[in-house]
C-alpha cells in the first residue's frame, strides 16, 4: 500500500501566526482565550472566544473579496506549501481538500445587515463566493492551480480531520501525487455564539478567561469558541522521496464512522468513537500498544470528555497512552480543530514531546485517561492518534507514524 508522507505544515491559531507559535504555546501551556468586550457582545450569556490576528498577512484585494474563513485557510496553506518546499507537481496531479463546519458565516450575516439597511443594490457582488462552504478549498485551489480536484468535507467539528482522511484515500488510489488538506473556521459572531450558549455548550467563566477551557477537569462547564486554520501538505512517499522532501511523519490510517445516536450529544457509551479508533488502527496496520500518544478531541464539555474517555478505553483496552487536549489552549476551532490537532500530533511525534493539558487541576474520575499534566512528557513510541468528533455523530480518527 502507498505510504503517505506529511511534508508541509501550516497553522494560524489563537496561539499565534504559524506552526512554531502553536507548538510553543502548547508546550508552555499558554492560552489564546479572551473575554469579548464591546456593545455587540455585552448581552451574550457567554462572551469568551479564542481569536487570531491577520493584520498584514493579506493583500488588500484578498482582505476585501475573501470571507475570513477563506483568508485563514489561505494564510495557513501558504505556510504549509512553503514548509513543503513548494513542490514542483503537475497541476493535474495536485488536489485540495479543505473542510469547514460552517463556511462563510460572517459574510452571510454582515451582508444581510447591508440588505436590510441599504437595500439589494448595496449587497456585495462577491457575496456568493464569499459565503459558500467550499470557499476555503476553492481559494487555496486557485492559489496553487490545483486541477486534480477541490473538495470540501462538511462534518461539523470533524471536518478538518475528514479532509485528511479523504486525502489519504485519494493519494493511496494513485490518482494524485500531492494533496493540500486541512480545515478552516471563522464564526466568532454574536448569532452563532448565542446559539451555542442556548445549548449550554459554552463556558461562562468570564472572571478567568484563560482558565475557561479545561478538558477532563471536574470544573469544566463547556467549550470556548475559537477560530483558525490548519493545513498539511500530503504526498505519496515515492513522490516526496524522489524530490528529496523533508518528511515530518506519515499518515498511517484513518477511521470514519457515525454514532447514529443524537444530532448534538455524543453516544455516552463511546461506541462510535471507539469504532473509529479501532478502524484507524486497522487501516494503519498497528495495534493499541503501538500508540504512545493521543491528541484527544476533548472539548471541555461535561458529556463529551467522559464519552471520549470511555471510547479510548474500549478501543485501546488496558493500554494507556499519554493524552493531551489542544483545545485547553486554543479553544474549539470547530471545522479547523481536527486539522490543527493533526498538526500538533505530527509535531509531537516528530519531536518526541507531548504537550500538557492546560487547566487540569482536578481530573474527573469518569474521564479516566492518562492526561499529561503541567509539564511536557517524552514520547518514545512510533505512532500517535488524533481524534475528532462532530455534531451529527461524525467520528473521525487518524493514526500518524514516525
Amino acid at each position: 500500500m502507498t505510504k503517505v508522507a506529511v511534508t508541509g505544515l501550516g497553522a494560524l491559531t489563537p496561539l499565534g501566526p504559524d506552526v512554531a507559535a502553536l507548538t510553543e504555546g502548547l508546550l508552555t501551556g499558554r492560552s489564546g482565550v479572551r473575554l469579548l468586550e464591546g456593545e455587540q457582545w455585552d448581552a451574550l450569556p457567554a462572551r469568551l472566544a479564542a481569536t487570531v490576528e491577520t493584520e498584514g498577512r493579506l493583500e488588500r484585494v484578498e482582505a476585501r473579496t475573501l470571507d475570513r474563513v477563506q483568508q485563514l485557510a489561505l494564510i495557513a496553506a501558504r505556510e504549509a506549501w512553503s514548509d513543503a518546499g513548494a513542490p514542483s507537481v503537475d497541476p493535474v496531479r495536485l488536489a485540495v481538500i479543505i473542510g469547514s463546519g460552517i463556511g462563510g458565516a460572517l459574510t452571510l450575516l454582515s451582508q444581510y445587515d447591508v440588505l436590510q439597511a441599504r437595500g439589494p443594490r448595496a449587497v456585495s457582488p462577491h457575496l456568493v463566493p464569499m459565503l459558500m462552504p467550499n470557499g476555503p478549498a476553492a481559494t487555496v485551489g486557485l492559489e496553487l492551480k490545483a486541477r486534480a480536484g477541490v473538495h470540501t468535507p462538511v462534518s461539523a467539528c470533524a471536518s478538518g480531520a475528514e479532509a485528511i482522511a479523504q486525502a489519504l484515500t485519494l493519494l493511496r488510489s494513485g490518482a494524485v501525487d500531492v494533496v493540500v488538506a486541512g480545515g478552516s473556521e471563522a464564526c466568532v459572531h454574536p448569532l452563532p455564539m448565542a446559539g451555542f450558549a442556548q445549548m449550554r455548550a459554552l463556558s461562562t467563566r468570564h472572571d478567568a478567561p484563560e482558565a475557561a477551557s479545561r478538558p477532563y477537569d471536574k470544573g469544566r462547564d463547556g467549550f470556548v469558541l475559537g477560530e483558525g486554520a490548519g493545513v498539511l501538505v500530503l504526498e505519496r512517499s515515492e513522490f516526496a522521496e524522489a524530490r528529496g522532501a523533508r518528511i515530518h511523519a506519515y499518515v498511517g490510517g484513518a477511521g470514519l464512522v457515525a454514532d447514529a445516536h443524537h444530532v448534538t450529544a455524543p453516544d455516552p457509551s463511546g461506541d462510535g468513537a471507539a469504532r473509529s479508533v479501532a478502524a484507524a488502527l486497522r487501516d494503519a496496520g498497528v495495534t493499541a500498544t503501538d500508540i504512545g500518544h493521543v491528541n484527544a478531541h476533548a472539548t471541555s464539555t461535561p458529556l463529551g470528555d467522559v464519552a471520549e474517555a470511555r471510547a479510548l478505553g474500549l478501543a485501546l483496552g488496558d493500554h494507556r497512552p499519554a493524552v493531551t487536549a489542544t483545545k485547553s489552549c486554543t479553544g474549539h476551532l470547530l471545522g479547523a480543530a481536527g486539522a490543527v490537532e493533526a498538526i500538533a500530533t505530527v509535531v509531537a511525534l516528530r519531536d518526541g514531546v507531548v504537550p500538557p493539558v492546560r487547566n487540569l487541576d482536578d481530573q474527573d474520575d469518569e474521564a479516566d485517561v492518562d492526561a499529561v499534566r503541567v509539564v511536557p512528557r517524552e514520547l518514545v513510541h512510533d505512532a500517535a492518534l488524533s481524534t475528532s468528533f462532530g455534531f451529527g455523530g461524525h467520528d473521525v480518527s487518524l493514526v500518524f507514524t514516525r
